[in-house]
């Protein structure tokens, strides 16, 4: 469970990914502190995070995290004891504790401090005595944080919409969890922000039933990211009309960028095959609505460039683009860029570097075609999405790369999913790096500590170098295993010739894959020949590449040895 990633986040230029075993790691741009590593560096690769001061007593057990969130520049994680951790910026109040940014996660105490007001405490006991708070999840977006508690109650700290005295709708910094009054008697099952506005689907009876969910939306409704039909602000919640109690459609997942909200739904039937659908509506000059146009909409409206029989399981906007997964491990992205979220500067050099109007179907590097193994969950940055694939075991970036927000290690954009190093080999180096301390302590006995030191850090230089050379090899091995068996690598479905004699037998192996081929996969394994042909620049080893390949198939055909 250490290696398996259970949910991710992403903010305007970071990620934060959740582990079965209740760790959160890091990476991206660590300005502001929102990496939660004790420093404002960049990280390049995925690191754990640090972990601050218990600010309620508890003394020092380790937490054990279950949900995350990412706002623009700040972080929340949830521990399993409903105490919320937060670090990051904090100009707005939205860590919930302190004026001042942190660079290492703590505890927010205001929220565990927090009783029932009157007005929501009545009838709530347990055997006579007074329900607990406890919060069950976390969100955050643009400078503004929430939380659900286990009564439904939802709580915003930050900049978060509010209204003044007259009744008007206003944006205000609190560093107080505030209750967000209009839900009483209702149960806050999801929550969405973008930049200054929010979204939540709630209850429409007092208590959560599948089926029964209604879309509120408050804030900024400068672009009609409220789907209200108008463009008018509003300061309390009110129930998106496509999205009410009378609604053919069930809503079961909520997103929003920051001008933009999306919606994925499900029709009101028992019938075997339900049919999902993702809607839109908000700003549209960069495509992120995906209706052909780059016109905003007011309203609510169906992405119709999907396929009608894929089930839509997981939806993230980013801060001009959107993405959804399909239960198949389809990955459709649109908006700027081509729907890689990339800002104009960013220098594509594509054929076609317009903004992507209709949702396009990224290419899996997994398996050379359209679907993505064991899909898990999407996440959309500001200019770079995530995606957890493999049933939490690999992770994919695309987008922009600088300061190394993609996890791969470099800092040059990707137009194309690029694997995540992950999992994070980090813990791995620093327990050698401890074995190493214990091993100088226990010979140095005769206080050749500068010499000891110099042998530690040339051993800590050899494991990086090792690290970097690995993670080459296993690039590689794994575009030949793709190349001839059209799946990542796995040391667990390794060749039978391989693993009895220790010599891979490329023909046999290849004769087999072509054999039991049919006509699609012939298609896909000649695009991925080109594909390989278009990389090779020198046209000596282009030709000598087409000459081999041409042996080779003459040879499959009349059975001779060609290698």
């Amino acid at each position: 469970m250490s290696a398996k990633i259970v949910s991710v986040a992403a903010g305007e230029a970071h990620t934060l990914a959740l582990t079965g075993d209740g760790r959160v790691f890091s990476w991206g741009r660590g300005t502001f502190g929102r990496l939660g590593t004790e420093k404002e560096e960049d990280e390049l690769l995925p690191v754990p995070i640090a972990l601050g001061e218990r600010k309620n007593g508890q003394g020092g057990r380790p937490p054990k995290f279950v949900g995350i969130a990412a706002g623009a520049y700040h972080s929340l994680a949830l521990d399993d004891d409903g105490s919320v951790w937060s670090w990051g910026y904090n100009i707005y109040g939205q860590l919930g504790y302190g004026e001042e940014n942190s660079l290492i996660p703590s505890t927010v105490e205001q929220l565990q401090e927090l009783g029932y007001p009157d007005s929501l405490a009545d009838g709530s006991s347990i055997d006579g005595g007074q329900v607990v708070l406890k919060i069950c999840a976390v969100k955050a977006g643009g400078m503004m944080s929430f939380a659900i508690d286990n009564l439904g109650a939802l709580w915003m700290w930050g900049n978060c919409p509010q209204q003044t005295d007259t009744g008007e709708f206003c944006l205000s910094g609190s560093l107080v969890p505030l209750p967000v009054w209009d839900f009483h008697g209702h149960t806050v099952v999801k929550v969405a922000c973008g930049n200054e506005h929010v979204v939540a689907a709630v209850s429409a009876g007092e208590t959560y039933i599948a089926g029964n969910l209604v879309c509120y939306a408050w804030g900024n409704n400068s672009h009609g990211q409220l789907g209200l039909g108008d463009k008018e602000n509003r300061s309390r919640p009110a129930v998106i009309p496509v999205f009410n109690e009378d609604s053919s459609w069930v809503v079961y997942e909520i997103a929003c960028g920051a001008f933009h909200t999306a919606v994925l739904t499900h029709e009101k039937t028992y019938e075997k095959n339900i049919e999902s659908k993702c809607w839109t509506f908000g700003l549209g000059e960069n495509g992120q609505l995906a209706h052909g146009t780059t016109i905003s909409s007011c309203k609510p409206e169906p992405v119709n460039g999907l396929p009608h029989d894929a089930f839509l399981v997981s939806l993230d906007c980013g801060l001009f683009h959107t993405a959804v997964v399909s239960s198949s491990g389809e990955v459709w992205c649109w908006g700027m860029e081509k729907g890689l979220g990339l800002c104009p500067d960013a220098s594509y050099t594509g054929t076609d570097a317009g903004d992507a109007l209709y949702p396009l179907r990224m290419q899996s590097p997994e398996t050379n075609g359209p679907n993505f193994t064991g899909p898990v969950q999407v996440a959309c940055g500001a200019a770079h999405t995530v995606l957890v694939s493999g049933e939490g075991y690999r992770v994919w970036a695309w987008g922009r790369g600088r300061c190394g927000v993609l996890g791969s290690g470099h800092t040059t954009d990707s137009y194309v999913p690029c694997a995540v190093m992950w999992p994070s080999l980090d813990e791995n180096f620093k327990e050698m790096e401890g074995n190493i301390n214990r091993d100088v302590k226990v010979r140095d006995k005769d206080g050749n500590i500068a010499e000891m030191e110099q042998k530690l850090s040339a051993a800590m230089e050899e494991i990086e170098f090792l690290r970097t050379k690995l993670t080459r090899m296993e690039r590689y091995a794994n575009v030949l295993h793709i190349s001839i068996f059209r799946k990542t690598l796995d040391e667990r479905t390794l060749p039978k010739s391989l693993q009895d004699s220790g010599v891979f037998d490329m023909r046999k192996e290849l004769e087999n894959v072509m054999d039991s081929a049919d006509n699609e996969e012939l298609v896909r394994m000649e695009m991925f020949h080109r594909s390989m042909l278009s990389s090779v620049k020198d046209k000596q080893m282009k030709r000598k590449i087409q000459e081999m390949v041409k042996e080779c198939l003459l040879s499959l055909s009349s059975g001779r040895q060609a290698w």
